[in-house]
């Protein structure tokens, strides 16, 4: 059975969680076919940025009640095999090397809340909620949390997990958590359009160039940063795209990547 759809229009992939009868619950196996599909977007040379969004009223809800019930029976290999797949779908999402958007049209909670907040850019209409849940099961958010500090801080981060309450988008905005909040009935066609200027005006050699670059610095000490950008910096310079930049600037030309 498929879970997620995938689709490729005008350089932009389409993945879409089509799990709706079960609030797009983060199964094993969907979470497989979402790998799957980021690295198929990933592949494709024609794809400059990636949209994810969901089918039916709730963008993700986290773990399924048979996913939970399956836990109680896990041995302690089960369930690291089981956290590595996790893993290895966020950290596909976050180091993918083009941009990715999230379109959250509806509650995004739990596990469902990190995939969106790993996106690079988020969307979310007026009604939807986020919230990292987990403390309230006994259970502990350990994989988003390594993003979620890295994103919003220590504090805030300690504010939302410890808690475990949900928030709007509005305040979610607020704590730098999401991008954009957008009416629903303008979101698909908002979010379209910011995808389609980044494909036509953005160079996708720079855009993995700076993504690496805003990962890599986070690990770093500020010499250390500033060394690696002066590396990048001179690297940049003497890529093609920077070269075909430059003189369409410098000739008034306009130029569509």
């Amino acid at each position: 059975m498929n879970w997620v759809s995938f689709e490729v229009r005008n350089r932009i992939a389409y993945i879409t969680l089509n799990r709706a009868e079960k609030r797009n619950a983060l199964s094993p196996e969907l979470v497989a076919e979402l790998t799957q599909s980021f690295e198929n977007a990933k592949a494709d040379t024609s794809v400059k940025v990636v949209i994810l969004k969901a089918s039916g009223e709730v963008f993700s809800a986290g773990a399924d009640l048979a996913y939970l019930q399956q836990l109680q029976t896990n041995s302690f290999e089960d369930n690291i095999q089981d956290s590595e797949s996790l893993k290895k779908l966020f950290y596909t999402i976050y180091s993918l090397p083009k941009t990715v958007i999230a379109q959250v049209e509806g509650h995004a909670i739990a596990g469902g809340c990190g995939l969106a907040s790993i996106c690079d850019i988020v969307f979310a209409v007026p009604e939807a909620q986020f919230g990292y849940t987990e403390v309230k099961i006994g259970f502990i958010p350990a994989l988003v949390a390594c993003f979620l500090v890295r994103k919003l801080g220590e504090g805030r981060t300690k504010e939302l997990l410890l808690s475990g309450k949900l928030i709007s988008a509005e305040t979610a905005k607020a704590y730098g958590l999401i991008n954009f909040v957008t009416e629903k009935s303008q979101i698909a066609n908002e979010v379209e359009q910011y995808a389609l200027a980044l494909a036509n005006e953005t160079s996708a050699e720079s855009v993995l160039a700076t993504k690496n670059l805003i990962h890599q610095v986070q690990q770093l000490s500020l010499e250390e940063s500033l060394d690696l950008a002066v590396k990048l910096n001179a690297e940049a310079r003497g890529t093609a795209d920077c070269k075909k930049g430059i003189a369409a600037f410098l000739n008034k030309e306009k130029l569509t990547w």
